[in-house]
């Protein structure tokens, strides 16, 4: 067996690729990022140089969130929020058309905000179903068509959408939700094909099971987490962490020739049966 031993040559070559993954100086919103997993998304770009917007239909809550991210981070010029309602075409419109006047522009778009209810499929309330659905797709769709205008003028940018293992997998109880991150899946797909010619990569994330605020009272049921445990081939809950690196490169020039892809974050859940 032959061994390499690193060269001045190699360690000069690793601070360029790593560049590739530099953020300084992007603008970047993310959607549903006042907890759980937007915020771990917010953080992470922050952390990579971004400048990030928080977003949130809770305006009390969205200004703790951005005051707590700030304090942690140790630079709070970078960290900014807007509050509208993402399922609001015309508070969407507003509140892009506000960042635009402050940052002037807006580099990176995630697509973050999302529900879920939980219901046997043949009681499931038809209000819920509306709600999951504006939610969850009809908010990417209205936030990424007030963004792309501004994206195409500059002849480049980078959304990603949040889908998850049940854009693929369904469980009982969930199958609006599972439609709703099927069908954001799909638009993914269909925004990378239509806006790829500007310059504009368009992705998704689909995380596995994670523990956030939203999955509390699953992490809580001792028999579906061992359950859970047991079926990923990881063999444990995801920590909102683990979803760090898959932001930052889908939103960095390391992905300039990545469009439409779905990265799944699961722990090889959909790898296994």
């Amino acid at each position: 067996m032959t061994t390499h031993t690193p060269s001045a040559n190699d360690t000069a070559q690793l601070p360029a690729a790593l560049g590739m993954f530099n953020l300084t100086g992007r603008i970047a919103l993310i959607t549903g990022s006042s907890s759980g997993i937007g915020y771990a998304y917010a953080a992470g770009l922050l952390h990579a140089g971004a400048h990030v917007i928080l977003n949130g239909r809770q305006a009390d809550k969205l200004k703790k969130a951005a005051a707590k991210i700030a304090q942690e981070s140790g630079a709070p010029e970078r960290v900014h929020a807007q509050d509208f309602d993402v399922t609001d075409e015309a508070s969407v419109h507003a509140g892009i058309q506000s960042i635009i006047q402050q940052h002037g522009r807006i580099d990176v778009l995630m697509n973050n905000a999302g529900m879920t209810f939980r219901s046997p499929l043949e009681t499931f309330p038809p209000e819920q179903w509306r709600n999951i659905m504006r939610t969850n797709l009809d908010s990417a769709f209205y936030v990424s068509q007030a963004v792309v205008p501004h994206m195409i003028k500059s002849n480049k940018g980078k959304i990603i959408n949040t889908c998850s293992v049940m854009s693929e997998l369904g469980r009982p109880g969930t199958a609006p939700y599972t439609a709703s991150k099927g069908a954001l899946k799909m638009l993914t797909k269909g925004m990378a094909i239509d806006w790829g010619k500007y310059g504009i990569q368009v992705n998704g994330i689909g995380p596995g099971y994670f523990k956030t605020e939203l999955t509390q009272a699953l992490v809580n049921d001792e028999k579906f987490s061992s359950w859970l445990v047991a079926r990923t081939p990881a063999n444990r809950w995801g920590q909102v962490e683990d979803l760090v690196g898959a932001a930052v490169f889908l939103s960095s020039d390391a992905s300039n020739f990545v469009t439409g892809h779905i990265l799944y974050v699961d722990g090889g859940v959909t790898a296994a049966l």
